[in-house]
């Protein structure tokens, strides 16, 4: 199953972002150079527009479906099943928040660099996670300090 980082087309061949000529960002560029720039925001839109483009079909189906089985077990299942997703859709829009902060940072040049610790973060990570905030170190001294506060 295809991501919304990893969408397919019709016939299956991964959709590259609008702005993807087969470029990918280099770290024997600058960092965050207009060029790398423009790539993670075309990547962010594309994202988020795949997020928004899925909220819609869900949207119509719960529009054109309806939960009046007659029998009580496919009733509960099909509230389970909606339930679900609408808990899908709500991580979802938590996300494209996250997006939008995203692709701020990029308007203020302050994208590609942690908020802790001012050092740029890895191109992979960020190719991995677009709206990565903070490098990995920074990230798991982060994670440490919140377990240790919550066993408090």
């Amino acid at each position: 199953m295809a991501t919304v980082l990893n969408r397919l087309d019709d016939s299956g061949k991964p959709l590259a972002p609008a702005n993807d000529a087969g470029y990918r960002p280099s770290a024997d560029e600058d960092f965050m150079n207009p060029k790398q720039q423009d790539y993670f925001r075309g990547k962010l839109q594309a994202w988020k527009d795949a997020i928004l483009k899925e909220a819609a079909g869900t949207l119509s189906q719960l529009q054109v479906d309806s939960l009046r089985e007659a029998d009580l077990t496919d009733r509960a299942s099909s509230e389970t099943d909606w339930s679900i997703e609408l808990r899908t859709r709500d991580r979802q829009r938590k996300l494209i928040s996250k997006i939008d902060a995203a692709m701020r940072r990029i308007d203020d040049g302050e994208y590609g660099y942690c908020e802790v610790t001012g050092e740029p973060i890895s191109l992979a990570r960020l190719e991995a996670r677009p709206i990565a905030t903070m490098t990995v170190e920074a990230q798991e001294k982060h994670e440490r300090n919140e377990k240790v506060s919550r066993e408090d």
